[in-house]
Formats: C-alpha cells, structure tokens, sequence
C-alpha cells in the first residue's frame, strides 16, 4: 500500500492523507462515486456535462491494464475522501515507423478533486504520489489526456505538473440509430479469429504510437467484442492472417469493437428543454414514417438518461479506397452497437489520421483531446528513441480501449 501524508495548508486546508483506494472497501467504492458524482454535475450547474456512472467499480477504467493502481486523497477527522486519481503502466510503440521500439510508459486518469477543496494542492500532490508509483514501475514517461478546452485542468498539468503537450487526436461519436445501417456496395465485412488479429496487428500497427506491446491481451479481453476487416466483395475467401499479409487486396480496413457498455454507463447532463425536445421528435418521426413510409431517418437516441457505449479501436488500413473501407468497418460497429442495446460508437484518431474523414460522426456529441506527456527516467531506455516528448506526430495513433 502506497500511503504518504502531505500537508495542505493553502487557503486554510488542513492535513490531508493520500493512500491507496481498498477495493474491498464499501465505504471507499461509495465516497468514490459521491465524489464522482459531485465534480462531473456540480461545477457544471446549468451547463451541459457528461456523467459518468462507474456501476459500483471505480476501478473498471484500469483493472484491464497489465499494472493499476488507484489512490484517494481524505480529509478531515472523518476520513473525507476530497480527491481521487488512478494510473496504469504498460509497455507500448513509440511510433515513428519501427516495430521494435517500445517504452514502457503510465498513463493517468480520472483525475478528480471535490469542488470544495480545489485550489489547495490536492491535485498536484496526487499526482505527485502518482507519479512515485509510476518510477517503482520502471515507467520511463507519463501521459495524461484531457479536453484540449478545459482550461484548468491543461494549466494544472502542463505549468505546476511539468506536463509538455504532445497529441491532440479527436473523439468521434456517432449515435446509434432504431435501424441498421447498409454498408457501401460492393465491401464484405468479415469477422477474423483473434490469433490472426494478434498477428495483423504487430504486422502492420507495430509501429503506430502507442500501439500496446500486449495486444494479445487486449484482444482476447472478454469485454472486446471481436476484430473486423473489410475488404472488395470480390476478394479471395478468408485463408488466415499470413496468406492475407502475404498477398493483400488493393484496399482494405481493420477495426474491433470494445465493449464499454458493461464497464460503466454514460449520461448527458445539463441539456436545454429544446434539444431534448428536438431528441425524441427525431425519434418520434423515425417511428413513425418507418411504420408506415418504410423510411429510415437519422434519430438522436436518449442520452439523457444512463446509456451505454462502444468503442471502436485499432482502425487501420491501406490502399487507396481503405476510407470506403472504414465507412463500411464503421456502419457495421453500429450495426453491432444496436444489437447489444448500445447508444453510441466512438472512437479517437490522430488528428491527421489519412482515415479520420471516412469516420461517420456527429460532431457535437465528440470532443478534441490534448494528450500531455512528461518524461520521467532520468536517461532514455532505447537510444534509438532519444527523447520522445520532443518527437514529432505521427500519420496514427493507437487509442486503448482499457483506458478509454
């Protein structure tokens, strides 16, 4: 158990002890939630926000990850749990197109702090703790992502927390509507075995930043839903990943499907009266002119109450028609979403990824991150990578969905 007192004296704080969350706590799982509860509605009082329901397990965002760890900050005589923050470690690719150059990398989250106490150091020494957790790990960086719009939380990282800013990818989500969505003619969407996604995987995303080294793991994770290609309709029938790196089609796309909804629930908050009555007429004339004119039309499902969610990851390609490819992996992902009683599909890409554009999306419903990186080891683990806080973006970059 990691346990470290720091004193807070700021604005007349008063001590405050950063310890390691008990799992086996109720007490500890349900001061988690309240405070989760209070810093994504509170601050946000007559504005939209997002809430997220963690269904009881507050570690559900980092226990998939191969090293997790979560701490909570208390207050007070009566333990009050002010502050919370998680992190993970794991060794991932550095990008800059060569496959054997990894790092073993943390990554923060969750980063939360009750509205009353904010501004008295609890944040920093969190992840000052954090971060100790991080070097025991042997982790050579750290990285936190954020909305590139919460002014607060850039300025926490980046000028008291020594954070540089790195990447600034796009979350793109669409909503999943009554009915199925056609795929562009003439693609075949194919589920392939898991070992030939491991495989295509490494072969061809080995380079990509962030790319995790154990995506064996992530791929047979019970909450990921499979691996899809799409490929011409006239392609050759599905022989294995080795005949298919041996001789691909002229385009192609890969994409899998993370199942977000059984890990934690989501809910739009703060929405006018008028967008929640412009949601359910969309609704409304969907059911209607689909019962009796058979016409499909693009509805907004209820985001106003707990829904769940997809996560498409991995998505790569190649070829010159590999967008159409990705339009077609996507409808598909949708087509699965509605089937399991999910509301929406998202997924986060480079902001130059060559397939951003193919990505159906709504984009009032998604957001633009800022991912800050901090180099933590005093020399570097892989000469070859020098200092990667300084290495320029790549084409992609590889978003995992056991820390979405």
């Amino acid at each position: 158990m990691v346990v470290v007192v720091a004193a807070v004296v700021e604005h007349g704080g008063g001590p405050v002890t950063v310890r390691e969350f008990d799992g086996t706590s109720d007490r500890d799982r349900a001061a988690v939630e309240r405070l989760e509860g209070a810093c994504e509605v509170g601050p946000s009082a007559g504005k939209l926000c997002l809430f997220t329901d963690l269904l009881g397990d507050p570690l559900c965002r980092v226990r998939h990850s191969p090293a997790f760890l979560m701490l909570v900050a208390e207050a007070g005589a009566g333990g009050e749990v002010v502050g919370v923050v998680r992190g993970c470690v794991k060794t991932v690719a550095c990008g800059r197109g060569q496959d054997d150059l990894f790092s073993k990398v943390a990554y923060l989250l969750g980063l939360r702090v009750s509205p009353a106490h904010r501004r008295r150091g609890i944040g920093r020494a969190l992840v000052a703790r954090m971060e100790e957790w991080f070097r025991q790990a042997g982790a050579e960086y750290a990285y936190v992502a954020t909305d590139r719009d919460n002014e607060p939380s850039v300025r926490l990282f980046t000028s008291r927390c020594g954070y540089a800013k790195f990447r600034t990818p796009s979350v793109l989500v669409h909503p999943v509507f009554r009915h199925d969505l056609a795929p562009p003619r003439r693609v075949a969407v194919l589920r392939i075995p898991t070992r030939d996604a491991e495989l295509l995987y490494r072969a061809r995303f080995a380079g990509v930043e962030f790319f995790p080294r154990d995506i064996d793991a992530v791929l047979s994770n019970p909450l990921s839903l499979g691996t899809f290609l799409a490929v011409p309709a006239s392609s050759k029938p599905w022989r294995g990943a080795e005949a298919f790196l041996a001789s691909p089609p002229p385009s192609w796309a890969v994409g899998s499907v993370w199942n977000s909804k059984d890990a934690f629930r989501l809910e739009v908050r703060g929405a006018p009266r008028l967008w929640r009555a412009a949601a359910r007429a969309t609704r409304a004339a969907d059911r209607a002119l689909s019962r009796w004119l058979l016409l499909r039309v693009p509805s907004v499902p209820n985001l106003f109450e707990p829904f769940g969610m997809h996560f498409l990851y991995g998505l790569g390609g190649a070829g010159a028609d590999a967008p159409r490819m990705a339009t077609a992996l996507c409808r598909h992902a949708h087509n699965v979403a509605r089937r399991a009683g999910a509301r929406v599909v998202a997924t986060e890409v480079a902001a130059c990824d060559p397939l951003r554009g193919a990505v159906p999306h709504w984009p009032r419903l998604g957001a633009e991150d800022l991912w800050c990186i901090k180099r933590l080891a005093e020399g570097y683990g892989d000469g070859a990578l020098g200092d990667w806080t300084k290495a320029p973006p790549g084409a992609s970059i590889f978003v995992d969905p056991r820390e979405f």
